[in-house]
């Protein structure tokens, strides 16, 4: 199950050519602040498994495409199982998701100037993300499920009222 090779990441933020390199870091490190506060920590099974997909470069995609076909080796099957199985393993978050975990992530990052310095990467909506992280997806840099789109980031929230509400006394914001 040898994966695909991957073009420098330089190159897939210069064919996006919309949004600087670190706006494509902030939003890789935002997954996994959003994977973490929606499913928790990773245990140290899932953290073996993972070691062992990056180990053999399989990509997740492949473990489950092998494991539906029933075609993992006993390595790998043991390790998924020990992991939970497949719905324990699956840490998947949809566009919403990630479009409120990354205002978040941004929020704890650089508080105040969360919307500026997003704004300042051309990240100015929610379907900016959304572009971001299937120019990701595209070139094997994420995954994603079969049903997920770039559309499911499309005005999941208005930029302006979702940073500025978290700084509001008396409202709910974001976790420290």
């Amino acid at each position: 199950m040898p994966s695909r090779t991957l073009k420098p990441f330089q190159q897939v933020v210069a064919e996006l050519g919309q949004y600087p390199e670190d706006a494509f870091h902030f939003v890789r490190n935002g997954l996994s602040y959003a994977v973490e506060k929606i499913h928790g920590s990773s245990t140290p099974a899932q953290l073996a498994l993972f070691q062992l997909l990056e180990e053999n470069n399989i990509e997740v995609s492949e473990l489950l495409e092998g494991h539906a076909a029933g075609q993992l080796s006993p390595q790998l099957a043991g390790a998924l199982e020990a992991a939970g199985g497949v719905e324990k393993f699956n840490r998947h978050v949809s566009g919403q998701d990630l479009s409120w975990g990354l205002r978040d992530y941004a929020i704890q990052q650089w508080g105040l100037l969360a919307r500026t310095v997003l704004a300042r990467w051309g990240i100015t909506r929610t379907i900016d993300l959304g572009r971001i992280v299937f120019a990701m997806v595209d070139n094997g840099y994420m995954q994603k499920q079969p049903r997920d789109s770039v559309e499911d980031f499309r005005d999941v929230f208005d930029f302006h009222e979702a940073f500025d509400q978290a700084f509001r006394p008396g409202v709910p914001g974001v976790e420290a």
